[in-house]
């Protein structure tokens, strides 16, 4: 998504493209709502991860005093 916000007739093409019934009565609302979310959560397109390893890299048995990892 960009900068320009979303039209009412595109939320329903791309509703259309995903399977998904959208009356057009209803496409209004779901542009608002997709622009919104697009920008809350465009800010994270700013962070620097550097070295941060992807989630799935993430295994919480290895944590310490994790109840699984624990030696009993």
């Amino acid at each position: 998504m960009t900068d320009i916000p979303l039209s009412a007739g595109e939320a329903a093409r791309w509703a259309r493209r995903a399977g998904l019934p959208l009356d057009t009565e209803h496409a209004p609302a779901v542009a608002a709502r997709a622009d919104r979310v697009h920008a809350l959560l465009s800010p994270l397109r700013t962070l620097e991860f550097g070295e941060t390893p992807p989630a799935a890299a993430y295994d919480a048995l290895k944590e310490p005093g994790h109840a699984a990892g624990r030696a009993e």
